[in-house]
């Protein structure tokens, strides 16, 4: 691919089945962790994607091509066998894959890399989502986005750039199918992430973080809890979505 296409503009996509279950691990990397299947599994992913820069590294292509490594969703709580967990670990985030709204579920790595370009060790931290993916391409590409219809995706050059400090995204809606489970608003004159949960999965058992018996969490019936009022939570200064707000804990 790389050789036909090295003089010329191209765009690879390389969708990964690793980090999901059934952690399929090739014998070269099976045992090679200390944390099972899946650190294998982590590994082995970590290899590939280092095959793929290094061919990019050695065809002299790294000032000119824009990365980015992402994922679809957190981690697969549910996935279990025996005591050992399958589907990943989302550390202080609440719940996982499958849930609609919790920050487990939507919180994925962003990771970028175009040197010469991109200032490198940059963090941001703000809003955006794997829908930008598609306007940054196009923009990247010289083209424009259509504009006979809403594009809910934003270019991410400005602000991976420093171009501007803001994710466009005020609002993001979470689903669950084609239940609306959270929204999560981007308050501009304060830079503050609020997040209100329409509807939130029943874990089981209670308390664990996940829905267990059932395999993985419904969107709708018995299987969750409606709120009205809605739940909120500040994340910007509550990520792990521990404490709801109330009239009492914060006024405004």
């Amino acid at each position: 691919f790389y050789f036909r296409n090295k003089h010329r503009p191209f765009l690879l996509f390389v969708s990964l089945l690793h980090v999901h279950t059934p952690l399929i691990t090739t014998e070269k990397f099976q045992g090679r962790s200390r944390h099972g299947l899946y650190g294998d599994n982590v590994e082995e992913m970590d290899w590939m994607v280092g095959k793929l820069l290094d061919v990019i590294d050695k065809e002299d292509l790294k000032n000119t091509t824009f990365i980015y490594f992402a994922s679809d969703h957190g981690g697969f709580l549910e996935a279990h066998r025996g005591n050992s967990q399958l589907g990943g670990w989302n550390g202080i985030y609440k719940g996982g894959k499958g849930m609609g709204g919790w920050e487990g579920g939507i919180r994925v790595p962003g990771i970028f890399r175009w040197p010469g370009v991109l200032p490198a060790g940059t963090v941001i931290d703000e809003p955006t989502s794997l829908m930008d993916i598609y306007p940054t391409v196009v923009h990247l590409a010289g083209g424009a986005v259509p504009q006979d219809r809403v594009v809910d995706g934003h270019s991410l050059l400005p602000l991976l750039r420093g171009t501007v400090q803001h994710s466009r995204h005020e609002f993001l809606f979470h689903y669950c199918g084609v239940f609306l489970h959270a929204v999560r608003w981007h308050q501009k004159d304060s830079g503050t992430v609020w997040k209100a949960h329409y509807a939130t999965p029943v874990f089981q058992p209670e308390g664990s973080g996940a829905c267990f018996r059932r395999g993985i969490c419904p969107c709708f019936g018995d299987g969750v809890t409606h709120h009205d009022p809605p739940l909120l939570f500040n994340l910007s200064q509550d990520p792990s979505e521990a404490n709801p707000l109330s009239a009492d804990t914060e006024p405004l």
